[in-house]
């Protein structure tokens, strides 16, 4: 069977959907930083080197590709989220029963999240930290998310999303900060890390990123993404269903620059005009994916994403948990010796292969793992 039959078989499933969610996975897993680096360190190009400044995050106001990792994360949690909700619907779910779906999903991605970053297994009090993790921005906004989405037509989640950014805007310019006052959009004080400080106290993480006012926004990534999974559920024509993403993506962006030049774009804070911005290339980014793999049918290119995609949570957390160079190093650790500058290289793109040859059997059993 091809893989877009199979994945088709396992719930009818757009396999760019799952393709893109791979490729999301696939910078985390290994092919950002480690593996690109000991690349670039490999090859020893000036350009390529140069080139190597999109794989580091901004200090603080810009934007670079690797930026685009969590929030295309989060918007393609969104995309999937229509498709659902109206599955469980369709076949006699009542709001009840989704709503506690929902609570226990929330619930386990935050215990997930605490467990990757939160230094939960510290088993330590003094290390814990309750908010501070992707899975947590994705608990956050696909909670408020779903609330909107089971109470809301399409024409109120759009005006509600809108508004949701506006007031995440409004509270950052105009609410005075003690010690700062109004509109301080600095590191070392804004409104977002104020509250941090004062709802989160001791169990922060300590680090610049915001969580729980930026919750609002996490929720504006998620509904761009929940947008885009309508108008892939409409009747439109495939053609049309590019146009409309394309259409979307360059929306955002003109959106998001614009907005920039007055309320700058942070990841850090997840500013409204950074979900604009960000949530633009998604569109765009989506609209290729689908495009290629379920327009054209050019799906075999994909296969590795679609794979890692499948069990997306499954990698994300063996990521946290696990050092994969360990086992990696089994097979190629003496060899180098022999590698001189490319040793590095060599032993990431070990251990990467080795994660994708377990996901690989997960996908041959048809195991995935789901919350």
């Amino acid at each position: 069977m091809s893989l877009k039959g199979q994945a088709e078989k396992l719930g009818e499933r757009l396999v760019s959907v799952d393709a893109l969610r791979g490729f999301t996975m696939f910078w985390i897993m290994g092919g950002d930083a480690p593996l690109l680096r000991a690349l670039a360190k490999g090859l020893d190009n000036e350009f390529i080197n140069k080139l190597m400044v999109q794989f580091d995050h901004v200090p603080w106001e810009g934007f670079h590709a690797w930026d685009m990792v969590m929030p295309l994360f989060l918007f393609v949690v969104g995309v999937v989220m229509p498709f659902s909700f109206d599955k469980r619907l369709a076949r006699g779910d009542s709001k009840g029963q989704l709503y506690l779906h929902i609570i226990k999903r929330v619930v386990i991605l935050w215990i997930l999240g605490m467990i990757a970053q939160g230094n939960l297994l510290a088993y330590d009090l003094s290390k814990l930290h309750i908010y501070c993790n992707t899975l947590h921005a994705i608990a956050a906004g696909y909670l408020i998310a779903s609330a909107m989405i089971l109470n809301q037509n399409i024409i109120r989640q759009i005006i509600t999303t809108a508004g949701l950014l506006l007031l995440f805007w409004a509270l950052m310019v105009w609410v005075p900060v003690p010690g700062y006052g109004a509109g301080v959009l600095t590191e070392e004080g804004n409104l977002a890390l104020y509250i941090d400080n004062l709802v989160l106290g001791r169990f922060r993480d300590g680090t610049a990123y915001t969580w729980v006012l930026s919750s609002i926004t996490f929720t504006g990534t998620v509904m761009l993404g929940v947008m885009a999974g309508h108008l892939l559920r409409s009747g439109k024509s495939p053609a049309a269903k590019v146009l409309w993403l394309s259409v979307a993506g360059i929306g955002c962006l003109t959106l998001g620059w614009l907005w920039g030049t007055t309320f700058p774009i942070i990841k850090h804070l997840w500013t409204s005009s950074m979900v604009l911005w960000a949530g633009g290339w998604s569109f765009l980014l989506l609209a290729l994916f689908y495009l290629l793999i379920d327009v054209w049918g050019m799906w075999r290119w994909a296969f590795g994403f679609v794979v890692i995609g499948m069990n997306a949570i499954a990698v994300y957390m063996a990521c946290h948990v696990f050092d994969f160079k360990n086992i990696g190093n089994i097979f190629v650790g003496g060899l180098a010796k022999w590698l001189g500058q490319w040793n590095y290289f060599v032993q990431e793109a070990a251990a990467f292969t080795v994660i994708w040859l377990i996901l690989y059997w997960m996908y041959r059993k048809k195991t995935f793992i789901k919350i």
